[in-house]
């Protein structure tokens, strides 16, 4: 059982930047395969950001040039730094966790998750 824990929501501007983090309390994280998923009011949860145990990294377009997802695996911890923040990037953010070689885009890829937190960005 890994529990996830993310910290570092909260209300900002547009075109301001914040940086997520998401602890994980397990003894093998660097054997995880990690990803930052969201969901807006009213809408479907979505992939944000991704990355591998091998550290490759993968993002939903509209993210691609100003987010970066990376990982501190003696720390146990992944990160979500987000820059230039749109009204559109209102959501909660749920970090993931999963061991197996899944598709890193499809919530199903993801046995564990945390609670979530809320970033709100206004116009």
């Amino acid at each position: 059982q890994v529990q996830l824990v993310e910290s570092g929501g909260g209300l900002v501007q547009a075109g301001d930047s914040l940086r997520l983090s998401c602890a994980a309390s397990t003894r093998t994280f660097s054997s995880y395969n990690m990803a930052w998923f969201r969901r807006a009011p009213g809408k479907e949860r979505e992939f944000v950001a991704a990355i591998r145990s091998g550290f490759t990294t993968s993002y939903r377009d509209s993210v691609k040039d100003r987010f970066t997802i990376s990982r501190d695996n003696a720390k146990n911890m992944v990160y979500l730094q987000m820059n230039s923040l749109k009204p559109e990037d209102t959501a909660v953010y749920y970090c993931a966790a999963d061991q197996r070689n899944r598709s890193p885009v499809h919530a199903l890829g993801y046995d564990y998750w945390g609670q979530g937190t809320q970033v709100t960005v206004s116009s």
